[in-house]
C-alpha cells in the first residue's frame, strides 16, 4: 500500500476510484439526506452542551448529535454497550454507506474489501467516565471493557467485525486531518490493486468535561457565543474567536471504477486525487504563510492530474482561528494562483462545529454532493470578513452552480496537511 506522501511508480497505471456509497452521522443530521438538507438549508448543529454538566465551564456549547440511538442504526443494544460513542458512531455510518453502495455481505467478505478509519481523540469519553469512577471508588478497580472501548482502532475494528470485513483493517490518527488521511490512504489502496473495494471514514466523541476544559485552556474554543450558540463558529469573520468541538461519524465507499461498473453502482463522483504535507512546525499553530499546507495542495492536484483553473469550489479547513483561516486563505492563493479569488470557497464547520477525526469525511461528503446537487455551500456567520480573508467565501447563503472539481482540505494539530480532488464522474 502506498501511504501518504509516498512517491508512486512512473510505470504504474492509476486505477480509477469512484464513490458509490455515503453515511454521516453528524450534528445537522443523523443520516446523510439530514445532514445535507441542514447544510443547504444553513442550519447549525451548535447548542448548550448536554453531554455533562458545562456549567462550570467558561465554554458551554458544542455540536453535540443529540438523541443519537445506536439500535436506529443497525446496531445491536447489547453489542453497542461495549462501543465507545465514536466507535458507535462509525459503525453507524459504515451501515448506511454500505446499504447506499447495494454491498452485500459476501462482497464485504472478499480479501479485496478493506477499511481505513481515522479518528483524533478516540475513546475521551471513556476516559473521562472510567477515570472518575476509579478516583471515586477508591482506585480499587477498572472496568475491563475500558481499554478495549478507548484505545484508537476500536471504532475501525468493530466496523470491520460488524461488516465481516476481511481484506484489512488500518487506523488513521493525524488530528484534525485523520479522516481526510484515510481517504488517501484507502484510495492509494485501491489504486495499488490490493483491494477493490475500500470504506473511508472517521470518527470522534471528544465533547467531554476534560477534553472541553483543556481546549478552553488553550484558547482554541470560542467562549464568547455561549449564549449564542448559533453564531458562535464564524470562519474568516473579524469576530472569530476559535472553534467549535462536534462530534460525529462519516463513511465513504471508494470502488475501482471497473468493479463499480461490473456490478451496476450508482457512482456520485470520481475521487481524483490526494496530497498531503507537514508543517514541521508547532503542535498545534499552522506554519505561517502557507506554504507547506499548499504542497499538499499542489500534489492533490498533480495527483489528480488537473490545473489550478480546473477547481470550482474549495470546502475549507475553516476552523474559525485566527491562525488557520488567515494560512488556509494563503495557501490558495499560493496553489491556485489568481484563480484563488474566482473559485468559490466555504467552511460548513460553521454548521456543523469542528468534528476533528470525523471531520474530512464529513467535509468530503459535502462536497462530493456539491458536485452532484451543483450547490455550493454557504460559510454561515460571515458578517464581516477580516483583513486578509479576501476569497469568495459564500457568506450566509448557500448558492447553485455547476461543479466539476472540488476540493477538500484538512489542516491538523502537528502540521499534518491532507486534500483530496473530487470530480464530477465522467465515464
Amino acid at each position: 500500500m502506498l501511504f501518504f506522501g509516498a512517491k508512486k511508480k512512473d510505470t504504474m497505471t492509476k486505477r480509477r476510484v469512484v464513490i458509490t456509497g455515503l453515511g454521516a452521522v453528524t450534528p445537522v443530521g443523523k443520516s446523510v439526506q439530514g445532514m445535507w438538507q441542514a447544510i443547504q438549508e444553513g442550519k447549525s448543529g451548535i447548542a448548550p452542551i448536554t453531554l455533562f454538566d458545562a456549567s462550570n465551564c467558561p465554554v458551554k456549547i458544542a455540536a453535540e448529535i443529540k438523541e443519537f440511538k445506536p439500535e436506529e442504526h443497525g446496531i445491536d443494544p447489547k453489542e453497542a454497550r461495549r462501543m465507545a460513542r465514536f466507535t458507535q458512531f462509525l459503525v453507524a455510518a459504515a451501515n448506511e454507506a454500505v446499504k447506499d453502495a447495494n454491498l452485500s455481505r459476501e462482497q464485504l467478505a472478499e480479501d479485496t474489501t478493506g477499511i481505513v478509519a481515522g479518528n483524533g481523540l478516540a475513546g475521551m469519553d471513556i476516559l473521562d467516565e472510567t477515570y472518575n469512577k476509579y478516583i471515586e471508588g477508591g482506585k480499587r478497580r477498572v472496568s475491563p471493557l475500558a481499554m478495549p472501548e478507548l484505545i484508537a482502532n476500536e471504532a475501525c475494528a468493530n466496523v470491520s467485525i460488524a461488516l465481516g470485513i476481511t481484506g484489512f483493517a488500518h487506523t488513521i490518527a493525524t488530528a484534525c486531518a485523520s479522516g481526510t488521511d484515510a481517504i488517501g490512504v484507502a484510495l492509494d489502496a485501491i489504486r495499488s490493486g490490493r483491494v477493490d473495494v475500500c470504506l473511508a471514514g472517521g470518527s470522534e466523541s471528544g465533547i467531554t468535561e476534560y477534553s472541553i476544559k483543556s481546549f478552553a485552556g488553550m484558547h482554541a474554543l470560542t467562549d464568547k457565543f455561549n449564549d449564542a450558540p448559533e453564531k458562535a463558529s464564524r470562519p474568516f469573520d473579524k469576530d472569530r474567536s476559535g472553534f467549535v468541538m462536534g462530534e460525529g461519524g462519516a463513511v465513504m465507499v471508494l470502488e475501482e471504477l471497473e468493479h463499480a461498473k461490473a456490478r451496476g453502482a450508482k457512482i456520485y463522483a470520481e475521487l481524483a486525487g490526494y496530497g498531503a504535507s507537514a508543517d514541521a512546525y508547532h503542535i498545534t499553530s499552522p506554519r505561517p504563510g502557507g506554504e507547506t499546507c499548499a504542497k499538499a495542495m499542489i500534489r492533490a492536484m498533480k495527483d489528480a492530474d488537473i490545473a489550478p483553473t480546473d477547481v470550482d469550489y474549495y470546502n475549507a479547513h475553516g476552523t474559525s482561528t485566527h491562525l488557520n483561516d488567515i494560512t488556509e486563505t494563503e495557501m490558495l492563493k499560493i496553489s491556485l494562483g489568481e484563480h484563488a479569488y474566482k473559485i468559490k470557497v466555504s467552511s460548513t464547520k460553521s454548521m456543523t462545529g469542528h468534528c476533528v477525526g470525523a471531520a474530512g469525511v464529513i467535509e468530503a461528503i459535502i462536497s462530493t454532493l456539491a458536485i452532484k446537487d451543483s450547490f455550493y455551500p454557504a460559510t454561515m456567520n460571515l458578517d464581516n470578513p477580516d483583513e486578509g480573508c479576501d476569497l469568495d467565501y459564500v457568506p450566509n447563503k448557500g448558492v447553485p452552480g455547476n461543479i466539476d472539481v472540488a476540493v477538500s482540505a484538512s489542516l491538523g494539530f502537528g502540521g499534518h496537511n491532507g486534500v483530496v480532488v473530487i470530480k464530477k464522474f465522467k465515464d
